[in-house]
């Protein structure tokens, strides 16, 4: 288990420069799904660790959108975090905005599951449920399709994120859709606080 700057901090440290409730959800989000990954991938020892990467994510991208995972370094280095979050949570830019490769398999999910949160959860707002917990792989993988959905979700990153990881779109789509619903509850709950 890895030394690191504890949650609570790094969710002080994300609401400095994040107050938007869109990206604190997202952080959440992303944070969540990490953590879900964590445990189901045999990381569970690291699970918080993973979910202060996804946390952090985008810790930049509010304040600094034209430097996102470029400005990011030298906020979380001011806030205490350490250089292997840094270069985790820079790596979800690769290709992007950085050359940082996703090098671990913590990195390639958040790679390749943080433009596919937010496709999920844009898909999930159109159901009746407005909610992950009834969305079906089928359902999603239309909406994938349909470009104009969810225009600013990058299908290039989902699927080069997939070839990362060497699995196929579905088995990213079910796994993350699991992830999703693993903590939309928490998320609702946490937002109701802000």
């Amino acid at each position: 288990m890895k030394e690191h700057i504890s949650r609570d901090k790094a969710f002080e440290l994300l609401k400095k420069y994040n107050s938007d409730h869109f990206h604190i959800q997202h952080a959440l989000t992303v944070e969540g799904v990490m953590k879900w990954y964590a445990s189901e991938l045999g990381y569970g020892d690291d699970a918080e660790y993973w979910g202060i990467v996804g946390l952090l994510h985008d810790i930049d991208f509010e304040k600094y959108p034209d430097q996102h995972c470029i400005k990011a370094p030298e906020l979380l280095k001011e806030g205490g975090v350490g250089d292997d979050i840094i270069h985790s949570v820079c790596s979800h830019g690769y290709g992007i905005t950085v050359q940082i490769k996703p090098e671990h398999e913590m990195e390639k999910v958040l790679y390749a599951t943080d433009e596919l949160t937010g496709l999920i959860w844009a898909a999930a707002l159109m159901r009746p449920s407005k909610s992950v917990q009834d969305m079906e792989v089928k359902s999603l993988r239309k909406k994938f399709k349909t470009a104009s959905f969810a225009a600013g979700c990058s299908r290039e990153v989902i699927k080069n994120g997939a070839e990362m990881l060497g699995w196929d779109l579905n088995l990213l789509f079910e796994r993350t859709i699991l992830a999703m619903r693993s903590c939309e509850g928490y998320i609702a709950e946490e937002i109701s606080k802000l």
